[in-house]
């Protein structure tokens, strides 16, 4: 069996990580959407698809799960996104998501669609990670090692800083 799981990955954190390593004790094949691929480079989505590929192919390296990446774009058009998901990827039977609008598109196209029991979802919090990149603070803790070696290769945390930095025009 092969199923499909779509995220941000704004990064691939542990929370991120335990949810992989679960499901791929239920499938034979995991396909990570890279969902939002055309998004970095903002507070919300800083890092790019590659950076997000590297950080999820780098983490999952010391485990034996069968995985593909998929880049997936938001096309702002709802009812034809599953088309375009099922274009893009292998074919599959199951759909892992905690987001009720994929929940609903899925379902509506009779998949099998299953709700991942979040890890640690206070800690584990991409949204959480990126503030404390900000401010900051100890983050490394929180991301897979290999991610951390990956944002310091790009140096995120200083993309970071800099997508904050307010220009003299925001004030006039």
């Amino acid at each position: 069996m092969r199923a499909f799981i779509v995220g941000r990955w704004q990064p691939f954190h542990k929370g991120h990580l335990e949810i992989i390593k679960k499901i791929s004790e239920e499938v034979d094949e995991i396909i990570i959407g890279i969902g939002s691929c055309q998004r970095s480079h903002t507070l919300t989505d800083p890092f790019t698809a590659g950076e997000r590929i590297m950080m999820i192919t780098k983490a999952l390296g010391r485990y034996n799960i069968n995985y593909y990446i998929i880049p997936i774009n938001d096309i702002d058009f709802n009812a034809v996104w599953v088309s375009c998901v099922e274009s893009l990827t292998p074919p599959f039977d199951t759909v892992y998501t905690g987001n009720s609008l994929v929940r609903e598109l899925f379902s509506e196209k009779n998949y099998v669609v299953k709700k991942p029991e979040l890890y640690n979802r206070k800690e584990y919090s991409g949204t959480e990670i990126r503030k404390k990149m900000l401010k900051g603070e100890k983050w490394e803790h929180f991301v897979p090692e290999e991610v951390v070696d990956v944002i310091l290769e790009i140096d995120g945390i200083g993309r970071i800083k800099r997508l904050d930095e307010k220009d003299y025009d925001d004030y006039f």
